[in-house]
């Protein structure tokens, strides 16, 4: 079973790219958390999750719903994660997580894939993008190579920072960064809604025709990425940028 969560499409690339060459089901994490639902898995089957880093591990919501899943003890799961530029230190929380549901860890995979955190960074115009895509295909192809002969994924050795980015940075991402009180729609807003669909966590409801955010995000960047009149802002620093979907989805 390839389990995989995707605010903007990169996740779910991956996740398609590996289901096609292992031919084993796609399972949608985002859908099930939006629908308060948990996982099962055959007593036979490997689990591969497919997943970004949000400051260098897994999202939060993710690394819950995991949790509160009903997985069987023994399960081998494999790790693979999407990044702007590298993953950290999250295999050994990831690893964590495993001994504490009592899977066997199959290690973390790092494929990077066009930056997509327009709150905070640069992103990628479609061109540029999809070249990053060509890049991530050997990545890619590794991961799938190891899952096919049942094999751990290679890790890189963490080093200092890498500990210190999915620790202490990690640690202070969610108190300081992940707030929706910044999004808002301008008068373009057509109020189609897609905002309220996409959102894994309800945070987004209309109000007078236009999206109105809770206190409940993730900074997925579903809504501000997903939306067809590119109507959404995060304050000032989303002005201008190109809104990133991925290519292929």
């Amino acid at each position: 079973m390839i389990l995989y969560f995707s605010g903007t499409g990169n996740s779910a690339y991956v996740a398609r790219r590996i289901a096609k060459e292992v031919s084993e089901p796609l399972y949608n994490i985002g859908e099930a958390i939006k629908r308060k639902k948990r996982a099962r898995a055959g007593l036979q089957e490997r689990l591969i999750f497919v997943v970004p880093t949000y400051a260098w591990r897994i999202p939060k919501l993710v690394e819950e719903w995991i949790a509160k899943s009903d997985f069987a003890a023994g399960h081998k799961a494999y790790f693979v994660l999407t990044c702007g530029a590298e993953i950290g230190n999250a295999g050994k929380y990831v690893q964590k997580l495993c001994q504490a549901k009592g899977l066997e860890y199959m290690g973390c995979g790092e494929v990077v894939m066009p930056e997509n955190y327009v709150a905070m960074f640069p992103v990628p115009g479609e061109e540029e993008a999809r070249k990053v895509i060509r890049e991530a295909e050997p990545a890619i192809e590794e991961i799938v190579s190891a899952i096919q002969k049942g094999e751990k994924l290679q890790e890189k050795t963490a080093g200092l920072g890498d500990r210190v980015k999915s620790c202490l940075v990690n640690q202070m991402f969610y108190p300081l960064f992940v707030h929706d009180h910044k999004f808002y729609a301008k008068d373009s807003c057509i109020g189609c809604g897609r905002c309220v669909q996409v959102c894994p966590l309800q945070d987004i409801r209309l109000k007078d025709g236009k999206p109105v955010w809770g206190n409940r995000c993730t900074h997925c960047m579903a809504c501000i990425c997903g939306c067809p009149a590119e109507a959404i802002e995060y304050g000032k620093i989303s002005v201008g940028k190109p809104r990133y979907r991925c290519p292929y989805e």
